[in-house]
């Protein structure tokens, strides 16, 4: 039994979650295939990847290939994993287990007379989908890894050059913290970094810095003290707004506040929470089945997390330690 499988069929208070699976379709150009639901089912006229219901006695990957052949009459070879997403509709808990399509020969057809649509990559959020789908939309176009900076040191020639090696590293999504620094010299700081971001055509928000946020054109971070406290979003949409959540509560909020990702944690235990119980995977997987948003796992993370992280349904992993590359250092990481 799968890792997907086992959850599926082992949360005990919950009703029986209904496992999914679905394909990303590419053509030639690249884009992608979404299918419409079609009238008289629950969420007609939204637009979903294509696929089904997995049978008793079925693999994810037997059931995507006969439910493709089904509903759009083309063949498939392999797939890979791309994101399992939890989620809790008010009349039925899914999980939406989605697989990158390797490759498939036929014509695409609406065989069970369903609209069909090939976006480009660049147009998927644009498209109305079921809350379950729109996860998979910022698998698809955002960074699976979000690196936290540890506080800086006296030394910050020395942090800025490990900023740099993680950037050429393939880190495309920050969040500078400095807790420590004055005005001034966070300012200073921040446009450093922003500089190595913006070279390395990454991402970078700031931890609780709304003001300055805005004034450098960059992203915030949201503390949860933040989070419970602001009524409305604190940048304009073109500039990207995160949250540290830690409970359903504080994923409402942020969902409701309309910031753009979250991160929810510890899921394993950490020297940045000592005080807090760790959700582990089961304990993230309740709790990403409550919104759509893109989640990151903190907390004890490292690359080699990623696959299960996706398993459980979030974005990716945050992390500093297992990012940042840096332990011999002494970085201080509280919350």
């Amino acid at each position: 039994m799968s890792g997907i499988e086992s959850r599926i069929t082992n949360h005990e208070s919950q009703p029986h979650a209904i496992h999914v699976v679905a394909g990303v379709i590419r053509d030639a150009r690249g884009r992608i295939l979404l299918a419409r639901r079609t009238a008289g089912r629950d969420l007609a006229g939204l637009w979903e990847f294509p696929g089904g219901k997995v049978d008793p006695g079925e693999t994810p990957e037997q059931a995507l290939t006969r439910e493709l052949h089904e509903e759009l009459g083309i063949h498939v070879g392999g797939s890979e994993p791309l994101i399992a997403v939890p989620f809790a509709y008010r009349h039925k808990r899914i999980v939406l287990d989605v697989r990158t399509i390797a490759a498939w020969d036929g014509t695409a057809s609406g065989r069970e007379k369903q609209a069909l649509a090939w976006s480009p990559t660049s147009k998927l959020a644009s498209y109305a989908m079921p809350p379950a789908d729109r996860p998979v939309v910022a698998a698809l176009l955002q960074p699976d890894r979000y690196l936290v900076t540890p506080d800086p040191d006296a030394d910050e020639a020395a942090f800025l050059a490990d900023l740099e090696c993680a950037l050429q590293a393939g880190a495309r999504r920050v969040q500078l913290r400095a807790r420590g620094r004055d005005a001034n010299a966070l300012r200073s700081l921040a446009k450093a970094a922003l500089k190595l971001c913006r070279a390395q055509h990454a991402e970078l928000l700031l931890n609780g810095e709304i003001g300055l946020a805005h004034e450098l054109g960059v992203g915030v971070h949201l503390r949860a003290a933040q989070l419970a406290q602001l009524r409305e979003r604190p940048l304009p949409a073109r500039l990207p707004v995160a949250a540290s959540c830690h409970d359903a509560d504080e994923l409402r909020r942020a969902q409701a506040l309309g910031v753009d990702f979250a991160v929810l944690g510890p899921v394993a235990a950490t020297p940045s929470h000592p005080g807090r119980v760790p959700l582990g995977w089961d304990g993230f997987a309740h709790l990403r089945e409550t919104t759509d948003l893109p989640i990151y796992a903190l907390g004890g993370q490292r690359t080699a997390d990623l696959p299960c992280a996706r398993a459980h349904g979030a974005q990716g992993i945050a992390a500093i330690r297992g990012l940042w590359g840096s332990e011999d250092r002494g970085l201080r990481t509280e919350d």
